[in-house]
């Protein structure tokens, strides 16, 4: 299959103008396949030679002004064409095939009840899976879309769908778009249908999730039309489509996608089993991240995918920003969640071989295939916090000034990094476009360390910097009461570099944080004093932000090198008990568990680092006894489970089916203490069994492939790698749960000869499966446990010698940095 490159895409949209595809889709023809019809019109400004593309099982026809075109001449997936000038119609046939990946038209089939359900995942070249289009984003057409689909389903699509008298889907026609925002969903779907500001809403899922969905509804409902309200009074353009639907569906790649007036989710969303208020926090911010989109990508496209920062940077900020403001009596502390979380996968992303600017050179990104590798920390994380250091130095009117003249001008177009900041430089006096350059074409983490000066009552602070960027900063200055308490004594905003050292009165304050607020984008380190203070006080710190900033530069200590493994792990031993903010315990041990006790630490030391983690975990139990923090205490009893050296204690739970002072177990918990006993040895195949028939659902498949990988025995290791690379059976969310299962540290010795295996394998997978397979394969087949020199070299070998999908091999190039940090860290 040929990639569109940038070069091939200017030459067709030079020639071409698409105005309106006519898709009919035939899903009553198997479980396999479906029929696929376009109908194209578009208009030729010169004659010329050009390409339609499309992936099918089988083409059956192309008419272009109703003359055949010979079919044999598809090569890969491309169909040529020789246009004269002026209009045309193209109409092409074809069987197109079912995916398993979660790419093109996704098939499902539910083992709780038998149904099916199908969805489309059209993003960046997959629309050429479900039928023939023009595809790059600067080609935007209306779509008129009508489904044949089986009794008894609905069809969702962009907008609003009607059944016609002979049993088909008919949707309504779509103002201009990408391709990849078409959309379809289909099935025997759950649904639950509202009205607001005079739009039909609904949410949906499949039929067994219906008492999940019913029972957050409400608080889905009123988060969504929040958010809606709260994007009206920030943009000036009104919501540019005639409905509102979110589907929840099955085995979803991504978290969300974006698609005009259908908006899909993984369906991990509609929650089975407890959460704590934070997961209910991040499936708010999704639905706040992709209603943004409706401006800022589906309204406003980019035109090449070099700008696809534009798109996901803005929906980030706005998704925090916005439920910040509108759902702030559900959730009070969205930047905390924020800073904690997502802020250090843009950090990690920017420290490794892989990093590019948030704003790539337009070279760097050629073809389709290399701008699939920016979906990444920096375009999301890093950007967003970009943005809010943005809105810092400009303020938000201007910002949203400049935002709504971005809208008026490019509203149903496509716009550039250069058109967006030439409208936000439109709306301020202030010299956007250096700072662009500054912070959205570079590479990279500044650090940030406060420096004090003087003496007695008089001290000039000064903040030394590691980088090239300009920041707008908050310092905070805490004193410690005699309780032992730190106080703010001030907060000073600061432009870094400082043109002048700032005078301070007063004594020494104990503690000084460079970037309070967390407003900017950089890495922080302590003057001496500071340090040990924010080790003794960390948790008697009044505010949660200023003590995510704090954990957070911590984390980057350890990932460093300057911070001892063993010595952040008594840290959090000696603050986590009485820390009151859920995001910051559960950021804090989920870096803890999956960091530093699995990566960070030595084998030897790696049982001392669990029980610490046990420790805590006990500790916040014994708290919580009263049941007054649900969420506190369910991330705790998680944290125990997965730490638990031994089996006796997570298995009387299994057993009686609750934790003593509650919870009750739910299917979440059971297969999570089931995978720790597969893992312990502690459990076999007949157990897993009658779990999986006590849960018949998909989250219960998945558990018990995850269970059944994870036992340490030659035969369930040889089984689980068959699987995984051997046939191509598994479809996306199966692979994932198996290869969880398969590597564990306590098993190291016992896999440690598929560690050579591997690279060949997961080559030969992403070959065969494509790219979503490819990274799947990557991220959680990959041997991440094997930490030694020798697993480094054989991985630095193969991945300058063998040839492989670069999905796969940006995935290689990150996962072998991280085991370099690995090393690093068992050495510090």
């Amino acid at each position: 299959m040929s990639v569109l490159t940038r070069d091939e895409a200017q030459t067709r949209a030079q020639l071409l103008d698409v105005q309106h595809y006519s898709v009919d889709l035939d899903l009553t023809t198997g479980d396999e396949t479906f029929e696929s019809t376009t109908l194209v019109r578009f208009t030729a400004r010169t004659a010329g030679d050009t390409f339609v593309e499309l992936k099918p099982e089988t083409l059956h026809a192309a008419l272009l002004d109703d003359e055949p075109l010979d079919v044999t001449t598809l090569e890969g997936n491309r169909l040529p064409l020789s246009v004269s000038a002026g209009e045309h119609v193209l109409r092409i046939s074809t069987t197109m095939r079912y995916s398993r990946t979660g790419e093109g038209m996704h098939r499902f089939t539910d083992p709780s009840d038998g149904e099916s359900y199908v969805y489309t995942q059209l993003f960046m070249e997959d629309v050429q899976r479900v039928f023939a289009a023009f595809d790059q984003p600067d080609l935007k057409a209306v779509f008129e879309l009508t489904v044949t689909a089986p009794e008894g389903w609905t069809v969702l699509a962009n907008g609003i769908t009607e059944r016609q008298p002979d049993g088909r889907w008919k949707a309504a026609a779509t103002p201009p778009l990408s391709t990849y925002f078409v959309c379809v969903a289909a099935g025997p779907w759950h649904s639950v249908h509202t009205e607001h500001a005079g739009l039909p809403f609904g949410i949906h899922c499949r039929r067994s999730l219906a008492p999940h969905l019913d029972a957050d509804a409400d608080e889905i409902l009123a988060v969504t039309k929040a958010c809606f309200d709260r994007f009206h009074e920030k943009f000036e353009e009104p919501y540019p489509f005639d409905s509102y639907d979110q589907a929840f569906v099955p085995e979803f790649n991504a978290g969300a996608m974006e698609n005009p007036g259908l908006v899909t989710f993984r369906d991990e969303f509609v929650f089975r089993s407890a959460v704590t208020v934070t997961e209910r926090q991040t499936r708010a911010m999704i639905i706040a991240h992709e209603m943004a989109h409706m401006w800022f990508g589906d309204l406003v496209t980019l035109r090449w995918w070099d700008d696809i920062w534009l798109n996901e940077s803005f929906a980030e900020y706005m998704g925090y920003q916005t439920v910040n403001e509108a759902c702030s009596d559900l959730f009070p502390d969205t930047w905390v969640d924020f800073g904690v979380t997502r802020k250090a996968w843009g950090y990690e992303a920017d420290q490794r071989p892989s990093t590019h600017p948030v704003a790539p050179d337009p070279d760097s990104v050629p073809d389709t295939a290399s701008a699939l590798l920016n979906f990444d920390g920096i375009s999301y994380a890093k950007g967003a916090s970009a943005l809010r250091q943005l809105v810092t130095w400009l303020g938000e009117k201007d910002f949203l000034a400049g935002i709504n003249i971005h809208f008026k001008r490019h509203k149903f177009g496509n716009a550039t990094l250069a058109d967006f900041i030439d409208n936000l430089a439109a709306a301020t006096d202030r010299d956007v476009h250096a700072w662009a350059e500054q912070w959205l074409r570079t590479t990279g983490v500044d650090t940030l360390t406060p420096a004090l000066t003087g003496g007695g009552l008089h001290w000039q602070l000064t903040v030394d910097r590691d980088g090239s960027r300009p920041h707008r900063v908050a310092v905070g200055l805490y004193d410690r009461d005699p309780s032992g308490d730190l106080v703010l004594r001030e907060r000073r905003e600061l432009d870094v570099p400082q043109t002048a050292p700032a005078d301070l009165t007063g004594p020494r304050p104990a503690l000084v944080v460079v970037n309070d607020d967390d407003l900017t984008y950089a890495k922080l380190r302590f003057d001496d004093t500071s340090a040990e203070s924010a080790v003794r006080g960390l948790s008697r710190i009044p505010d949660a932000l200023t003590r995510a900033v704090i954990w957070n530069a911590l984390r980057d200590m350890v990932r460093d090198g300057d911070l001892a493994p063993a010595d952040y792990l008594e840290i959090a031993h000696a603050h986590l008990v009485d820390e009151t903010e859920l995001a910051l315990v559960q950021g804090v041990l989920g870096f803890a568990r999956t960091q530093i006790a699995d990566r960070y630490v030595t084998d030897e030391a790696r049982p001392a680092a669990l029980a610490t983690i046990c420790e805590i975990a006990r500790a916040l139990l014994r708290r919580t006894e009263d049941g007054e923090a649900p969420g506190l205490r369910l991330t705790a009893v998680r944290a125990f489970i997965d730490s638990a050296t031994t089996p006796d204690k997570i298995a009387s739970w299994l057993d009686e089916g609750t934790v003593h002072g509650g919870p009750e177990l739910d299917p979440e918990l059971r297969w999570r203490i089931l995978a720790r006993l597969a893992v312990l040895g502690a459990t076999d195949e007949p157990t897993i069994a009658a779990e999986r028939e006590r849960d018949p659902s998909a989250t219960g498949q998945e558990g018990a492939a995850r269970c059944r990988a994870a036992l340490p025995t030659a035969e369930a290791k040889a089984a689980a790698w068959s699987a995984l690379f051997d046939t191509d059976d598994l479809s996306n969310y199966l692979f994932t749960a198996t290869a969880q299962g398969f590597w564990q540290p306590e098993q190291a010795e016992l896999v440690r000869e598929y560690v050579p295996r591997f690279y060949p394998a997961a080559i030969a997978l992403g070959a065969r499966r494509g790219a979503a397979m490819a990274e799947a394969a990557g991220r959680h087949a990959f041997p991440s446990y094997a930490i030694d020199p020798e697993s480094l070299a054989l991985g630095e070998h193969h991945l300058t010698s063998d040839p492989m999908v670069p999905a796969l091999h940006r995935k290689l190039v990150d996962q072998l940095d991280d085991l370099r940090r690995a090393l690093k860290a068992r050495t510090s």
